[in-house]
């Protein structure tokens, strides 16, 4: 069983970052045979607030159908600061991820992967721990040279830092800002982009994400309770 009890709470930013580059040694990047399931993990949390909300969903793949969701609360008085957001994230979701008996085939989180200056974002630091393929899908960026792809649906570019590709901004909606995807772990950087572009919907953030962001939200402001949730399968009409 993973230990998520303030895991990280004593860490200095030193500390942390060396840590970073020790978890980067542990990196794998295969293609994953098969995927029939993905999941989009997210936190939210009231400023000031040292309580996490963290909720993971799960959706079948490609049709982004919701199956079911886990929701958990986390204390941690780790402070946010770029580049670091794993340590304040990532013990609420494994406290999730242990909710979790059928676990996905993939999972997308609210964050980088490798497209960090230490190669290790949210998505890469949750997959090392959880011995999980995952997949980094950023609002912002953090790190490298953006070469802004066309103004066209699901057009690309990649990121490069240091004359390496450590990403790819995407473009899921024309006349929107690029979301920005780079592998986790367990998975290599152009599955983790074709994925990506399957999962894009009628919105800037692509469905996995952006259901765990709303129903996250839902949990914080007290419409949803702890636990794992099933939804039941959908109607088939014959």
């Amino acid at each position: 069983m993973i230990c998520t009890i303030n895991m990280y709470d004593h860490y200095s930013f030193e500390t942390a970052a060396a840590y970073q580059v020790e978890l980067a040694q542990q990196l794998k990047f295969q293609p994953i045979d098969k995927i029939e399931t993905i999941a989009g993990a997210d936190i939210s949390f009231n400023k000031n607030s040292t309580t996490m909300y963290a909720g993971i969903v799960i959706l079948t793949y490609p049709a982004m159908v919701l199956k079911s969701f886990a929701l958990e609360t986390y204390e941690t008085s780790f402070p946010y600061k770029a580049g670091f957001l794993g340590f304040k994230e990532v013990p609420a979701l494994l406290k999730v991820w242990q909710l979790i008996a059928d676990k996905p085939d993939v999972v997308v989180l609210d964050g980088n992967g490798i497209l960090h200056p230490r190669r290790m974002g949210v998505a890469s630091h949750f997959g090392i721990l959880a011995n999980q393929a995952t997949i980094g899908c950023a609002k912002s960026l953090l790190h490298g040279e953006n070469h802004i792809p066309e103004n066209i649906r699901l057009s690309t570019a990649e990121i490069v830092s240091h004359g390496e590709t450590l990403g790819f901004a995407l473009r899921t909606k024309i006349n929107c800002e690029s979301v920005y995807v780079s592998a986790g772990h367990l998975v290599t950087a152009d599955q983790s982009l074709s994925i990506m572009k399957k999962c894009a919907g009628n919105y800037r953030i692509p469905e996995p994400t952006r259901m765990a962001h709303n129903i996250v939200n839902d949990f914080r402001i007290g419409k949803l309770k702890t636990g794992y949730h099933e939804l039941p399968p959908p109607l088939t009409l014959f």
